[in-house]
């Protein structure tokens, strides 16, 4: 509500930040404020499926593969006119290429230390993302005489990111798309494991052929069977 007193817009907010190994996020200090705000953006959630037959199968189950990273792409507009103020009032607005430059370096520039881009923070009213950039365009509209442009219209696009904090709490250890290992007990099938992991017990003989099994009727009983990740 203090921007509501005040009068002040929240203008969106490009932040850097660093990750350690354990998958600690920290938001750092180099930032990046936009002019204008975008008029719009898209943020874009996906789930991707796999669809494996067996041999003489006629039709095809949807099975759950993975969910994918989350998107975010906006337009955002560079004036270097002058008309559009820095949000200091009075202070005249830096040159195109400057500011470019400043998005730059927190966007796109490569990190020496950690070996690749540097992951970002977008931060405006309800948005919170974590990502690091897909693309970036660049489309000059407005120049000077001279050629040196005057504005120009940023096209962004930012794939998400997940600590592994995150990840732990949103994931379900038990689904089919990781690793089991289980113990062969009395009354078990090989189909019938496959049915309570992968939901299909017609899997029994890719498992056998994983696990090395000739006569997947004949399992000793305490014989671990190895599960893989369905594809």
């Amino acid at each position: 509500m203090a921007g509501l007193s005040t009068g002040l817009k929240k203008k969106l907010t490009l932040t850097s930040c660093t990750v350690d190994k354990s998958g600690k996020v920290t938001v750092g200090s180099d930032k990046f404020e936009v002019m204008l705000n975008p008029s719009a953006y898209s943020h874009e959630h996906s789930i991707s499926y796999s669809q494996q037959k067996t041999f003489g199968q006629l039709g095809s189950d949807t099975k759950f593969n993975a969910v994918n990273a989350e998107k975010v792409t906006f337009d955002i507009v560079i004036d270097g006119t002058g008309v559009v103020n820095l949000p200091i009032p009075g202070v005249g607005s830096p040159d195109v290429k400057t500011q470019i430059q400043q998005l730059n370096s927190i966007v796109y520039k490569y990190d020496g230390n950690d070996h690749q881009p540097k992951h970002v923070r977008l931060l405006w009213g309800s948005l919170i993302f974590f990502g690091r950039l897909q693309s970036m365009s660049v489309q000059y509209t407005l120049f000077k005489p001279s050629g040196e442009p005057l504005r120009a219209k940023v096209k962004l696009a930012f794939s998400g990111f997940m600590s592994k904090e995150e990840e732990a709490l949103k994931a379900n250890r038990s689904s089919p798309d990781l690793s089991h290992v289980v113990e062969f007990k009395a009354g078990d099938t090989l189909p019938l494991l496959c049915y309570r992991i992968y939901k299909d017990s017609s899997y029994y003989l890719e498992v056998a052929r994983i696990n090395n099994l000739t006569h997947f009727r004949d399992i000793e009983l305490g014989t671990k069977l190895h599960f893989p990740p369905l594809r």
